[in-house]
């Protein structure tokens, strides 16, 4: 107890004493609530923990309905979402599912559902690189907006997916969640230019996207840098942040990636 950090929190503030209560609601979610007494006044007395026992019953009640209003908040904002065109799914620090839309429920090809109403990405590659996300959220360290590549396969059209942190109000409004996460598929009938394309799949820059299609086209750093009009040092920097968005670690590594692309992006004379 002399370590736990929320203890100190409180006697740092003067604050010691607590009473509350655990209320188990439907499916796996709970409400606590808990008051607390400065250490000067002593535990709660007997008469106001009475009194709070005799409120349970209508705590219990505003619990389920901000948990209900929490998740409608949810439910409506991935729905929005489909309406755009766009798959989403709201989840917990943990992954456990909150609300998802119609179009991602279409994608039963892309995820895999796992144990305690999680969600797995049926690409092993990119499934390591989500599982990483959740791992900095259950740590309770603030994520950035990531976005991850899906390879295409015999099952799977070549997508990315964006996941974005819930933060402050919105992380208020909706109840248990912590990640909003939207999937852009790409087909062969989006006849975007490679820059653009690429921009769209990785969240890259516009240089850096011009780096990217680059190496996807086989040149080198230097002819990049000698095309682009800037120095080498600078493409090396575009060339981190590209490491960084994509999740590769080695340039082969992120070549292999963006031919995997290939096929649908135009051809990049030399």
């Amino acid at each position: 107890m002399a370590v736990d950090p929320m203890r100190k929190e409180l006697v740092d503030h003067g604050l010691g004493w607590q009473t509350g209560t655990v209320i188990p609601m439907q499916g796996d979610e709970m409400v606590i609530y808990s008051f607390e007494r400065r250490l000067d006044q002593g535990p709660h007395h007997p008469q106001v923990v009475g009194t709070l026992n005799a409120l349970r019953p209508h705590l219990a009640r505003a619990g389920l309905i901000a948990l209900r209003l929490g998740l409608e908040q949810a439910q409506n904002t991935v729905s929005v979402l489909a309406a755009l065109g766009l798959p989403a799914v709201v989840l917990s620090k943990t992954g456990r599912v909150i609300a998802g839309n119609t179009l991602f429920e279409e994608l039963s090809n892309l995820f895999l559902p796992s144990a305690f109403g999680g969600l797995v990405i049926a690409e092993p590659a990119a499934n390591k690189l989500f599982r990483e996300v959740l791992d900095i959220a259950c740590a309770d360290r603030e994520p950035l907006v990531r976005s991850i590549p899906v390879k295409p396969s015999e099952r799977t059209a070549l997508a990315v997916i964006h996941i974005v942190p819930l933060r402050r109000a919105a992380h208020d409004i909706f109840s248990g969640a912590d990640l909003l996460v939207v999937v852009n598929e790409v087909g062969p009938g989006h006849a975007l230019p490679a820059t653009a394309l690429l921009s769209a799949l990785f969240d890259l820059t516009p240089s850096e996207a011009r780096v990217a299609s680059g190496l996807a086209a086989g040149k080198s750093l230097k002819l990049i840098a000698s095309q682009m009009g800037v120095s080498f040092g600078s493409v090396r920097t575009y060339l981190a942040r590209i490491f960084a968005k994509t999740g590769a670690s080695q340039q082969s590594q992120l070549v292999a990636l963006l031919k995997s692309v290939q096929p649908m992006l135009p051809q990049v004379k030399s």
